[in-house]
């Protein structure tokens, strides 16, 4: 479903990325984890075309993403990648003059060109889905964080993504709002959807992925099943991250 070959992305002189590679498989979550500033977010950002790149080849299904990519000239490319791969935020994004049923049948009706009668049936099903079918005439304003990011994901389920990306979904939330969001990102991988969730809660990563990748200074320093990398890490970097984080 999404394969990476030696990525490469810069910043001025600054290398951010240092060719990194890796594949998702259908129905895979692959948590990606490791210190702060090592590539996670900006990673992700390129596998949809939100960041260029200046080296590699990012592959989802069968588009294709390559350093010479202008968003001026490749738009439909760009509108085809993100149709296939949702995006979920650290931040919620939600429209705030929209009630929460509005938000998610906003990109139905306008990008797809659903009736509003059909997005109205499947949003509702999808806040159910996420516990929040009680919410559906509230604004954001009115919600707590870990609710806004519940309307977050069913507002990218909605448009039926193939894969979904999950940039530190819970990093602006208390530890209880926290655990509601993550419940409902392990609900989705009982399901069988495709995520890559870049995450610093180690006992989802150990839990809920099927692999797990490390990363550090640009690199993937290591990666491979939970049970692998958590159980008996080997590089140097893994071994002091999960250290300090207390393998939680």
């Amino acid at each position: 479903m999404i394969s990476v070959d030696s990525l490469v992305k810069r910043h001025g002189a600054l290398e951010i990325l240092r060719g990194i590679s890796l594949e998702v498989r259908r129905g895979e979550v692959a948590a990606v984890i490791g210190p702060s500033g090592g590539g996670k977010s900006t990673f992700l950002r390129c596998l949809n075309g939100l960041e260029q790149f200046q080296g590699g080849h990012v592959r989802i299904g069968e588009h294709s993403l390559t350093p010479d990519i202008d968003p001026r000239r490749d738009g439909k490319l760009l509108q085809n990648v993100r149709r296939r791969v949702g995006f979920v935020f650290q931040q919620f994004n939600l429209f705030p003059h929209l009630t929460v049923l509005q938000n998610l049948m906003e990109a139905p009706v306008q990008v797809l060109g659903e009736s509003r009668e059909q997005a109205s049936i499947r949003a509702a099903k999808l806040l159910d889905r996420v516990g929040l079918s009680h919410k559906h005439d509230a604004y954001p304003r009115n919600l707590s964080g870990g609710q806004q990011q519940r309307v977050a994901i069913a507002r990218t389920l909605v448009m039926q993504p193939e894969a979904i990306l999950f940039d530190e979904p819970t990093s602006a939330l208390d530890p209880v709002m926290a655990n509601e969001v993550l419940s409902v990102i392990a609900d989705l991988a009982s399901d069988g959807q495709t995520m890559i969730v870049v995450t610093h809660s180690m006992s989802f990563a150990r839990t809920v992925a099927t692999h797990v990748h490390v990363f550090a200074d640009g690199h993937d320093v290591e990666h491979g099943p939970p049970e692998e990398v958590f159980g008996d890490p080997r590089h140097a970097t893994t071994q002091a991250f999960l250290q300090k984080a207390g393998r939680a």
